[in-house]
């Protein structure tokens, strides 16, 4: 896909939203206003992110800590982020078309989408085991078809701890499979990025912290330059 940046006049959005729990613990679900924070140029590419807590910015000390506004900010992007606390493309989803994340980052037309999402399902994968590969193959169907000047970047599904049980590298199957149908560009090895550095988790040892972020910010620059962008 053409990355064609078109001038926009952007406006500081301020954030409205607040979250439901920890994203690897949260067991009900999220019927909040998301998190909408956009900052740059007028001329700046605009790129959303499709993500759960991780991608909000859960354990990062403030906004600007977190991983996608570290890159957003280096990049000279506008950032449209949201990103929403437990969230699955199937965990925690009440909405699936008209006002869910998708529909919302459709809505915005940005220049790039970046999706990081599949982490939260491994805690319900016996519940949606049957739903979730046609679910993400739908998110990402939509995305492309109603987006099609954008870059759809799917990133492997993160995870958090050494021990992976069966779900992780089955979820990160599907969501590949899914990204190869509808032709998007795809991030490799993303479930390994905070392998083995408990120094980059938070106190709850669940989410990153600041340099959790900035290291998930590091290898998402790295591997993003490496598709040029």
């Amino acid at each position: 896909m053409k990355f064609d940046v078109p001038a926009r006049a952007i406006a500081l959005i301020v954030v409205v939203a607040a979250t439901l729990g920890l994203s690897s613990c949260a067991s009900t679900a999220a019927t909040i206003e998301p998190a909408i924070f956009a900052a740059a140029g007028a001329e700046a590419p605009r790129v959303a992110f499709y993500g759960d807590s991780y991608t909000y910015g859960t354990g990062a000390s403030d906004d600007a800590s977190r991983w996608s506004t570290v890159l957003s900010t280096q990049n000279g992007w506008s950032e449209f982020n949201p990103s929403v606390s437990g969230l699955g493309f199937m965990r925690n989803r009440t909405l699936f078309g008209r006002g869910d994340l998708p529909d919302l980052i459709i809505d915005d037309h940005p220049d790039v989408v970046i999706v990081v999402m599949g982490l939260n399902d491994n805690f319900t994968i016996n519940a949606f085991a049957d739903e979730l590969p046609g679910q993400i193959l739908s998110d990402f169907e939509r995305l492309s078809t109603e987006l099609p000047d954008a870059r759809l970047i799917i990133v492997e599904p993160f995870w958090y701890k050494t021990e992976r049980p069966a779900s992780v590298d089955t979820i990160i199957s599907w969501v590949h499979d899914a990204a190869v149908e509808v032709d998007a560009e795809y991030i490799p090895d993303a479930s390994y990025w905070l392998s083995g550095h408990p120094e980059w988790m938070s106190s709850d040892n669940l989410h990153p912290n600041d340099a959790g972020h900035a290291a998930i910010a590091a290898q998402m620059d790295l591997a993003l330059r490496t598709l040029g962008l």
